[in-house]
């Protein structure tokens, strides 16, 4: 075993016989960093559908990171400066909890420059999720993200746009979860070339890709749709205990769509009354009480699937190229 953490997602006897080597480059936050791994270790063991998938982690050094978080990570993570020679076939590239406004200024912005400009050669496809999404086009084209007017937290409904391979199988309508202050222009994505895959019910872009000049496909997520189930619930009692502590002056937004009706309620009720840090167990209580229903799952093991299905495909079409000139070479 290396020294990346490897996870056995799948085996089996589907069409494509060999090993599907997808790299997670995990930038979320410590308190989020052992989730972020087994929702995408869960997430592509549930999608192989047959597929043998290795998943391999992987971290940028220029994140800050807690004393604990390196030690935990320490023989399981190896650098992402060493992916180059990793024999990746994809990227899952996460966002990490920014900064500055102007992503640019991030300590670790040139690690992430360099990360993606090799994915663009370097994989079969890569998926750059949430605010790797924005630093991806930013660091592309220079589109730039857009500060909504408060924060986008909730499960909404989406439209697909249009059809694309990784849309097989898919209902028309489906539900995602979103959790982001930003967003991207569709009218400046187009004018760039990428093609959107899916919008919110408000026009909002959830998806778009765009395929790379070195034949790489880039899936773009503005959404998450690999949450569990509770993560929602997580992310909001940490964005009310940061508020209750004095260390946001914006009550964060109970997440639309997510809760039941009287988990919203009494939610409501505490916002009414609860000023102080004192208050935060009581929407722990609530939060940890409530059972959302992961409604988009089934849309997301569709269009993992569909992703890895992609990666099989282009691996077995590489293949099929090199073997006329092996045999060539032995008649030669």
């Amino acid at each position: 075993m290396s020294e990346t953490e490897s996870f056995a997602l799948g085996s089996g006897r589907g069409t494509y016989r060999g090993t599907i080597q997808v790299g997670l480059v995990n930038n979320m936050p410590d308190a989020a960093l052992r989730a972020t791994e087994l929702q995408f270790a869960r997430l592509l063991k549930d999608a192989a559908s047959g597929m043998d998938v290795q998943l391999r982690l992987f971290s940028l050094k220029q994140i800050e990171r807690s004393e604990q978080a390196r030690s935990r990570m320490e023989g399981f993570y190896a650098d992402a400066d060493t992916i180059p020679g990793a024999g990746l076939d994809a990227l899952i590239v996460t966002g990490a909890e920014p900064l500055h406004d102007d992503m640019r200024k991030e300590r670790y912005w040139g690690a992430m420059a360099d990360l993606i400009d090799w994915a663009e050669t370097g994989t079969v496809t890569s998926v750059f999720s949430c605010l790797a999404a924005h630093a991806a086009v930013l660091h592309l084209n220079n589109i730039t993200r857009k500060k909504l007017p408060q924060k986008l937290s909730g499960v909404f409904h989406a439209d697909h746009a249009g059809d694309h391979p990784l849309q097989t199988g898919m209902a028309a309508q489906f539900q995602v979860p979103h959790s982001r202050r930003n967003t991207l222009a569709e009218n400046e994505l187009a004018a760039e070339g990428y093609r959107v895959l899916a919008r919110l019910a408000g026009g909002e872009v959830d998806s778009f890709m765009r395929g790379m000049t070195g034949g790489s496909q880039f899936l773009f997520l503005q959404g998450h749709p690999e949450y569990s189930a509770e993560t929602l619930g997580r992310e909001y009692l940490r964005d009310i205990g940061r508020f209750l502590h004095g260390e946001n002056s914006e009550r964060p937004a109970i997440p639309e769509q997510y809760f039941d009706r009287a988990t919203e309620n009494t939610l409501t009720m505490l916002d009414e009354d609860a000023h102080g840090a004192a208050d935060l167990p009581r929407y722990t209580r609530v939060v940890s009480a409530a059972l959302p229903l992961q409604s988009w799952r089934g849309h997301t093991l569709k269009l993992y699937g569909n992703w890895l299905a992609l990666i099989a495909a282009e691996k077995m079409r590489r293949q099929s190229q090199k073997r006329p000139q092996s045999r060539k070479k032995q008649h030669a």
